[in-house]
């Protein structure tokens, strides 16, 4: 499309804050300066930390200075193990989401702030209050990604163990949801309480909210994940959802199947903006963008996480196996449990027969094929090539906008912010300025109308 063919959707863009994976690369070959202590968060500091504040403060003012919708946290709610040891890729100290979110709603105006906290192991009137008292304190800046957990081993942080069966995850978090809008809608207009009664299969609550109506009526509700659960989930209550999908092709099937989930619920499909996490690598040329792309994979995937990747697929340990040689020949362990806290692979023999696929026909080493296969969706090239990309996304209906994945912490959102972000305002498919104060106004989602109650 020609930048002067008419009015465009306007891209919405997200920052993640990396953590626990194989994507994050936390220092930078170019050091420079530390920023703490007496840190100037305009200069990002030479190594990310997942722990200090700085690394948090300049990739959020960063996306600021971008004028994105907001900033995402995702969470972990137990170090994961393989072969019995905490997984290598775990990172020790990772802060709670809604505190760091709290930080840095004085440190920002206009971001919004999106936390990941699951439906399964927590009250809903204790997160309720706490997502009121972000969106409060934020002028009206919160965001839930609405996740659920499943497995046992994670259960066993909160005396519950898996007391809750995978296929009711999604009913709970439903429930969840329902009630804690419940809360957030029991103070009327002038402020005098509504008690809440809610008797559910799930929870059990009566009572008074302590926290008055936040300036968004309700946080904005996010959802992460491709399941056709998750989708159903989406299309039913959520504002945004968090996908994970490859080409443009998968984007525009994916878009057109949870869009056309929306009616049933009596929704528009404006009501849901679609933001798959995607990856950027700049270069001042198309083959320095390839080349510079190519050398962050390796870096990202060393011999020992490419085993480590099969041995989660496979659930046996390949350690004798050669990373630059075929994959195994031998067939997955439907059962094995050498990994845990992960997000279990539903049928690891039909992930093993794509990989190795796609090793036959490409000629690809195990560590080539993890690399291959591991990657997000990737927009590589001149700034003027991925600014040009994304908006064929959008305006292609493969997306309504990207949650941002810098490989480098807290600095990689920078050359993005200074090289694409003009591009797409010069396009007319990106805003030039913030038009409101709160998340839903960025998104140009509606505040939520008060439900009529039958009292």
């Amino acid at each position: 499309m020609s930048p002067t063919a008419g009015p465009r959707k306007q891209i919405h863009l997200a920052a993640h804050f990396p953590g626990v994976n194989n994507t994050t690369v936390w220092a930078a070959p170019p050091a420079g300066p530390t920023t703490a202590p007496g840190r100037d968060a305009a200069r990002p500091p030479s190594f990310g930390s997942q722990i200090d504040f700085a690394s948090f403060e300049h990739l959020a003012r960063t996306a600021e200075r971008g004028l994105f919708d907001f900033f995402f946290l995702a969470e972990g709610l137990r170090l994961r193990e393989h072969k019995g040891r905490i997984h290598d890729l775990d990172v020790l100290g990772r802060p709670e989401s809604l505190t760091v979110l709290a930080a840095l709603a004085a440190v920002t105006e206009r971001l919004g702030l999106a936390g990941t906290v699951s439906a399964t192991f927590n009250e809903p009137y204790e997160l309720a209050r706490r997502l009121a008292s972000l969106d409060h304190l934020s002028g009206g800046r919160a965001a839930w990604n609405v996740v659920t957990t499943s497995d046992a081993f994670t259960g066993e942080n909160f005396r519950r163990g898996g007391f809750l069966d995978r296929a009711d995850r999604y009913t709970r978090a439903a429930e969840f949801l329902a009630t804690a809008r419940e809360f957030w809608d029991s103070r009327a207009d002038a402020g005098e309480p509504l008690p809440v009664d809610h008797r559910g299969a799930h929870f059990t609550v009566r009572g008074e909210f302590g926290v008055p109506r936040g300036p968004q009526g309700h946080p904005v509700i996010i959802q992460a994940g491709d399941s056709s659960e998750g989708r159903e989930f989406a299309a039913s209550a959520a504002d945004v959802i968090f996908t994970r999908h490859s080409g443009l092709e998968a984007g525009r099937a994916f878009y057109a199947d949870v869009k056309r989930r929306l009616p049933a619920y009596g929704r528009r499909p404006a009501d849901l903006k679609i933001m798959p996490g995607v990856t950027y690598v700049l270069g001042d040329t198309p083959a320095e963008a390839q080349e510079h792309a190519a050398e962050i994979r390796r870096q990202q995937v060393s011999p020992q996480t490419a085993l480590l990747t099969l041995e989660q697929v496979w659930g046996v340990d390949l350690s004798s196996y050669d990373p630059d040689g075929p994959l195994p020949d031998i067939d997955p362990d439907p059962h094995g449990e050498l990994a845990q806290g992960r997000v279990r692979i539903a049928d690891p023999r039909a992930v093993a027969d794509r990989w190795r696929a796609l090793s036959r026909a490409k000629g690809l080493s195990i560590r080539e094929t993890v690399i291959e296969t591991t990657g997000r969706q990737s927009f590589i090239g001149t700034p003027q090539d991925v600014a040009r990309e994304l908006e064929a996304f959008v305006q292609g209906d493969a997306a309504d906008g990207f949650i941002l994945v810098p490989h480098l912490t807290p600095g990689g959102l920078d050359p993005f912010v200074e090289r694409v972000v003009p591009l797409l305002q010069e396009r007319g498919a990106y805003r030039t300025e913030y038009t409101g104060t709160t998340l839903r106004s960025h998104l140009g989602l509606p505040d939520p109308a008060r439900p009529v109650r039958k009292d």
